[in-house]
């Protein structure tokens, strides 16, 4: 039996920065914090001058949504540079996730997507589906004239 397109990393998106990290997760809740280390880790890695606790939220939201209404292990794929990270968590369900009302009824996990993310969106696979994000670190203004070349600085 081969691999699953869902563990092909070139079937997962679109490639955000030179660092990569996938992991195929364990089916069990106990994923979420192991997916929460292993992507805090690339963070450090990659150097990400963003919010790193945003992007753990994210990455605990999907992975959760992933075991509780996808279907087979989920595959964490975490691509990134200092300024952008891309999140991306693969499933062989088919389900789409539909956002709902926010609270504690449904959960908040993609209204906490929808606010902490530049985008997102959902690719579907040949088996499966992967609901993918993006962050963007904040943009910091130079602090002194020497930050431009040719301005006197």
């Amino acid at each position: 039996m081969g691999a699953s397109p869902l563990a092909d990393s070139r079937n997962m998106g679109s490639d955000t920065g030179p660092y990569q990290l996938e992991s195929r997760l364990p089916e069990e809740m106990s994923s979420i914090t192991l997916a929460r280390r292993l992507t805090r880790r690339a963070l450090a890695e990659c150097g990400y001058g963003g919010y790193h606790e945003d992007v753990l939220l994210v990455v605990s939201e999907l992975v959760t949504n992933a075991l509780v209404h996808g279907e087979g292990p989920p595959l964490l794929r975490v691509s990134g540079d200092r300024v952008r990270v891309r999140v991306e968590v693969g499933d062989a369900g088919v389900d789409v996730p539909e956002p709902r009302e926010p609270g504690p009824a449904h959960g908040w996990g993609l209204h906490v997507i929808k606010l902490l993310c530049s985008g997102w969106g959902v690719a579907h696979k040949d088996e499966g589906k992967v609901v993918w994000c993006e962050l963007g670190a904040p943009f910091a203004p130079a602090t002194s004239p020497a930050a431009f070349p040719g301005t006197g600085g």
